[in-house]
């Protein structure tokens, strides 16, 4: 038998993690998609349309996944539960495989797809609502569409910060046996602090009159009543785009790998 991996032990070592814990995967899942649902009721009956797809779309995608991940290995809460885990007869690669598949694979798949067809109900309810024989049907008609996963900017952007903080807390969950996700949201939040203040004082010290200079992209100067802005050249940009969206993602995850496999050793 493979030692590295064997796909029916890793669906015996898959389906074991599925049902052990289903109020933590399966019930934290429905918890999540209930979660987007109200986000999106509440922000549609205040506000509108979009605004509704794009808040939900970001705090359940991106909230809810980074949650999910921080319960993937929090097998390690206590010594007993952590041994346990560590002494399962599977291999490194088929337990971090799990753990990918479940954050990763199926809840992005659960998710989009809960997200497609809640969209689809509360606009078509809205369309069929809508008074044929009135002279505004057509711009009432097309002010509300179904929301685009690709080709829209902030859902790339939203599938970027999921691919990153779900990475984070994976991985951060393997570092911090306790309270991980707290833990990891506190370590997020002064990094992020960190690399802003140090781009401000960079761009402080290159230009004067700074007012903004957001992280890698762009610097806003304040010259009396007027705002200039101040971007990355094209390829810098180029880079830094390749970075955030493929690189960091991607070492977080395969770093989560490399912690896991120093747990067993």
């Amino acid at each position: 038998m493979n030692d590295t991996f064997n796909l029916t032990r890793f669906g015996l070592l898959f389906k074991k993690i599925i049902l052990e814990r289903p109020m933590q995967l399966i019930g934290l899942t429905g918890l999540i998609l209930a979660f987007t649902l109200i986000i999106y009721s509440l922000v549609l009956y205040s506000i509108d349309y979009n605004p509704a797809q794009n808040l939900s779309f970001i705090w359940g995608l991106t909230g809810g996944g980074t949650v999910l991940s921080a319960f993937v290995f929090n097998y390690f809460n206590t010594n007993a539960s952590g041994a346990t885990y560590l002494t399962l007869p599977a291999s490194v690669l088929e337990k971090w495989l799990c753990g990918v598949i479940i954050a990763g694979v199926l809840f992005l798949f659960i998710f989009l797809v809960f997200f497609r067809l809640m969209d689809l109900a509360f606009i078509t309810s809205y369309r069929n609502g809508l008074d044929h024989h009135s002279p505004l049907y057509k711009k009432l008609y097309d002010h509300v569409y179904i929301y685009p996963f690709l080709g829209n900017n902030v859902a790339e952007k939203v599938f970027v910060m999921w691919a990153n903080f779900s990475g984070a807390m994976l991985l951060g969950s393997l570092y911090f046996n306790r309270i991980a996700i707290v833990k990891v949201a506190l370590s997020v939040c002064g990094i992020l602090g960190v690399i802003y203040f140090l781009n401000l004082a960079v761009a402080s010290a290159l230009f004067k009159n700074v007012d903004v200079a957001f992280p890698y992209y762009t610097v806003l100067i304040k010259v009396r009543s007027e705002v200039g802005v101040i971007n990355l050249p094209r390829s810098a940009g180029k880079a830094s785009d390749i970075f955030i969206y493929y690189l960091m993602p991607a070492t977080l995850w395969a770093t989560a790998f490399i912690r896991l496999k120093e747990k067993e050793i």
